[in-house]
């Protein structure tokens, strides 16, 4: 299965999130997604099993318990793949982190000549 395929499911995505998060139980994933996407818990296990065997992620027992991980590799895989767009967006997200700087710039100057009131923290 291509990469995108198994990122274009929006639970695949979701349980990703989770696991982003760090090392989780089988059963914690499965109730929170059980919980947002109304799936049953072997649909939930379709979608680490299709995770684990795609390279997305790891599962390592613990007991009875099942731990799954994000395995960054396939991601990084993606992450190289999407460079070559990076062009499109970047320009612009470098162009509005000066504006919001530009706008700190000039609000810390306007409270320092007391044109407005000093925010609280």
């Amino acid at each position: 299965m291509h990469a995108f395929d198994v990122l274009g499911d929006p639970v695949r995505r979701r349980i990703l999130e989770l696991l982003a998060e760090g090392e989780q139980p089988a059963g914690t994933v499965s109730d929170v997604v059980r919980g947002e996407f109304g799936i049953t818990q072997p649909a939930v296990s379709q979608h680490l099993k299709v995770l684990r065997e795609n390279g997305f992620a790891t599962v390592r027992p613990d007991g009875t318990r099942r731990l799954y991980a994000v395995n960054s590799e396939p991601l990084q895989d993606i992450d190289a793949w999407l460079g070559q767009f990076r062009r499109f967006w970047t320009p612009h997200l470098d162009a509005l982190a000066t504006e919001l700087a530009r706008g700190k710039r000039e609000r810390r100057l306007r409270e320092a000549d007391g044109d407005i009131p000093r925010s609280t923290p």
